[in-house]
């Protein structure tokens, strides 16, 4: 009797634990550890790479630094995962990040398999990238009948590349490589006649060609790929944080509200950036997200707004000279819409 008793103690004990692991957040994790732990590429010129003293930038950098500023207030709050494809999505999985923020498009299976898209933070399309030099004459991705192409496994771009050479009745050879790095060394050593991936990552890493300058990225776009922030199911919570910090990012931009001006703004009369900057009186709207109500002002601060982000690290700022194009405001004729902060 006293053994049953004990067991069933030790099982009550066990499923109490359990209950107690189960029941805490993704933020409670965060804020107990002290920091953001956020997965990033392995190094993407633009959007996550790190310099010879291992301090990170990019776009997708600024991302995480954005996220762990809401949460703590402080931006340097951070550590990065560098991670490749085919590991990304396992290691959010697993819980060895908590968030995933690396190029990573946001599809049906991948919303239906554990994951949550909090947003688009970038709108991107697959294209192809030659050596012109070596492929003299060829300016469309349709005359690639018969070449090599280097494409990296674990990726939705090895699907659309099959899609797209199977639909215009095309043959090609594909080289595949789980690492990057491996894609790039073989392209850039003359082992495929193409590269594909998304058109930004090409930009990217033409930079780091032997020769830049003889390689250029063919018009065709064969893709969809909108790429943001991922996060596990089962926690609303942390998504919508993730949610609205891509959105105060937004936000900011459309109201003019940027790193040098926000101390500034948010003492003005504006009632709209007022309410935005947390300066309203009564509110609660960073409290409702479980921050605090100058969550904005601490992002912005941290990082400037989606704008100032695009351009320092993609755009006319930075060597990859990338235009918004449709990653523009949504006034300016882009994809990029805020929901409403209020």
């Amino acid at each position: 009797m006293k053994n049953l008793v004990l067991k069933g103690v030790l099982a009550a004990s066990a499923l109490v634990l359990l209950a107690n692991v189960a029941s805490a957040t993704v933020l409670e994790d965060v804020k107990k550890k002290g920091f953001l732990q956020c997965g990033v590429n392995t190094g993407l010129p633009g959007f996550a790479a790190p310099n010879d003293k291992g301090e990170w930038s990019g776009f997708d950098v600024d991302y995480c630094k954005a996220v762990a500023a809401a949460v703590f207030g402080d931006a340097s709050k951070v550590k990065y995962t560098p991670l490749s494809a085919k590991d990304r999505l396992p290691a959010l999985q697993s819980g060895e990040i908590d968030v995933l923020i690396r190029n990573t498009t946001w599809t049906l299976s991948r919303d239906t398999q554990g994951f949550d898209f909090p947003g688009v933070n970038y709108y991107d399309g697959q294209g192809f990238m030659i050596n012109a030099k070596k492929l003299s004459g060829i300016n469309s991705a349709l005359q690639l009948s018969g070449a090599s192409v280097c494409v990296q496994a674990g990726t939705t771009t090895e699907l659309n590349l099959a899609d797209y050479f199977r639909t215009n009745k095309m043959e090609y050879n594909p080289v595949v490589f789980e690492k990057v790095e491996e894609v790039n060394a073989a392209y850039d050593s003359g082992r495929c006649d193409a590269y594909t991936t998304d058109q930004s990552g090409l930009y990217a890493y033409r930079l780091a060609l032997t020769a830049p300058d003889d390689h250029v990225v063919l018009p065709e776009i064969i893709s969809k790929e909108p790429l943001g922030p991922v996060v596990r199911q089962g926690d609303p919570q942390w998504a919508d944080i993730v949610r609205w910090t891509h959105y105060a990012l937004l936000t900011a931009e459309e109201f003019g509200i940027t790193q040098a001006n926000v101390d500034e703004v948010k003492n003005g009369e504006n009632p709209e950036i007022k309410r935005v900057l947390g300066q309203e009186a009564n509110t609660k709207l960073g409290t409702d997200l479980g921050l605090t109500n100058d969550w904005v002002v601490n992002i912005v601060k941290a990082v400037g707004n989606y704008g100032e982000i695009f351009e320092k690290n993609l755009g006319s700022g930075s060597p990859l000279k990338i235009a918004r194009g449709i990653n523009a405001q949504w006034s300016k004729g882009g994809l990029q819409y805020a929901m409403p902060i209020r």
